[in-house]
């Protein structure tokens, strides 16, 4: 039977106007005003906003990290993503050192079958790259990995300057694209050798070894080698002003240069980290938390379109995980979770608070990511021939953030008791209603997404 969605306000990038939306199987088939189908399901959206799917394009689901793994796999991570209006994550399938991309991809591939609650793909994590390696590249195509990720930290994944050079440069050959992790290696290794040596360990000096500078020094050094490759390429979880200006310096020069931030960077801010014991350890993450001078300039770039994504970074771990770093920082497992939270906290600090406007919520959750990652316009947008991947949010419906609502097995939200506006009531997944009245009603039925190319020139 077919739906039809009548009487609610349809958001794209460009404009929010009342709409109706007529769903059949598995897509939309048609958008407009006073759609009649005396076949289809009549649902009365009144006084709701209609956006597509959220795409949530970075987390880290069922990832061996610091000695430990994730506290959400792929089953109790994306309940979590599609509860929050997320129909669609990319994750990371993550090449050890000494494996083939093909591996990596399997791996991940293995993790996540059946087990999803929203659709899903993969970047793939480079973490080895040479000859062997580049000729798997076009295998990767093949199997709708378009996107790639490389660090310029952390032993066990980061490239260095010459990988990065040849790993773009072939890239630019297939036409993928790259996304970085930009903080800089030496520095952090070095500030945190002297607070070793110094004895100041405690979480509130996470911050001190990875100040602003480092990740601006390693996004210079990014760019400069992107422009003499002549590549695109996407710069992740960007956090601080100094790092936004280095990319503004970079784009002047003529380099093409995509931004993703994440809501810990727009709404919290290093003062968490004076919190004793535990509760500052909820906070730790890479890049950490900055200044609330930070998160201002992150909003503006935002509404000027410097920034064209806001993910989650999503990467959970309980409290107990957490606690192994205590007495020694550097030994802490690295993230957040917060994969269910972002649409309302954006919706409820950007667009109600009047930062942004909600055409532009409706760009960095929902179409940018579906252009930069090849998903357009079968995700990202309430059009004919889409998939019907919708989210109904009612703007009149207050509440507020709690760990025991749920989804996440992290055991905490960062944005405990955080007041906001608007709640997303309905959730459809490719025409099936998955979440009804804010409840997960049907898991488990997210299917992996093979992407095509970027479409870089429609962002």
């Amino acid at each position: 039977m077919n739906i039809l969605l009548r009487g609610g306000t349809v958001v794209s990038g460009v404009n929010a106007k009342k709409q109706d939306v007529l769903i059949s199987g598995s897509k939309i088939v048609k958008v407009g005003k006073f759609i009649n189908d005396k076949d289809a399901k009549v649902v009365d959206v009144s006084g709701k906003l209609i956006f597509p799917g959220f795409i949530d394009a970075h987390t880290h689901f069922d990832l061996e990290v610091s000695d430990t793994v994730t506290a959400d796999d792929f089953e109790s991570g994306t309940k979590a993503a599609v509860c929050g209006g997320t129909t669609t994550i990319i994750d990371f399938a993550t090449q050890n050192k000494g494996e083939s991309l093909s591996q990596a991809l399997n791996n991940w591939h293995l993790k996540a079958f059946a087990k999803s609650s929203c659709d899903y793909a993969f970047h793939m994590a480079v973490s080895d790259f040479n000859d062997n390696i580049k000729e798997e590249l076009p295998a990767m195509f093949e199997q709708g990995v378009s996107s790639f990720k490389a660090y310029m930290t952390y032993d066990a994944m980061m490239l260095s300057d010459e990988e990065l050079f040849s790993l773009l440069y072939s890239l630019k050959e297939q036409g993928g694209i790259l996304g970085v992790h930009c903080e800089n290696h030496g520095i952090i290794k070095s500030l945190t050798q002297k607070h070793k040596n110094d004895g100041t360990l405690s979480v509130g000096n996470h911050p001190k070894v990875r100040p602003s500078a480092v990740e601006a020094e390693a996004i210079s050094r990014l760019l400069s080698i992107a422009m003499v490759v002549d590549v695109p390429v996407v710069i992740v979880h960007l956090s601080s002003k100094d790092g936004l200006e280095m990319v503004e310096h970079y784009r002047e020069k003529g380099c093409k240069v995509y931004v993703e931030t994440c809501p810990q960077y727009l709404l919290l801010d290093d003062s968490r980290y004076e919190l004793s014991g535990l509760e500052g350890a909820k906070y730790v993450c890479s890049p950490p938390l900055r200044k609330k001078e930070d998160s201002k300039a992150l909003w503006k770039a935002i509404k000027l379109g410097q920034v064209q994504t806001v993910a989650t970074d999503h990467c959970s771990f309980t409290l107990e995980q957490k606690s192994v770093g205590l007495e020694d920082f550097s030994k802490m497992p690295n993230g957040l979770p917060s994969v269910e939270t972002r649409g309302i906290l954006l919706y409820t600090y950007g667009v109600c608070k009047k930062r942004i406007s909600i055409e532009q919520m409706c760009k960095v959750l929902c179409e940018n990511p579906a252009k930069l990652y090849g998903m357009y316009p079968k995700k990202g947008v309430i059009k004919a021939g889409s998939d019907a991947d919708i989210v109904v949010l009612d703007p009149k419906a207050d509440g507020f953030i709690t760990k025991n609502t749920h989804h996440s097995k992290a055991g905490y939200t960062p944005y405990e008791g955080v007041r906001t506006k608007g709640k997303v009531v309905t959730v459809y997944l490719r025409g099936k209603k998955v979440v009804e009245n804010g409840e997960l009603v049907i898991e488990n039925k997210g299917k992996y997404v093979k992407r095509d190319k970027n479409i870089l020139d429609l962002i």
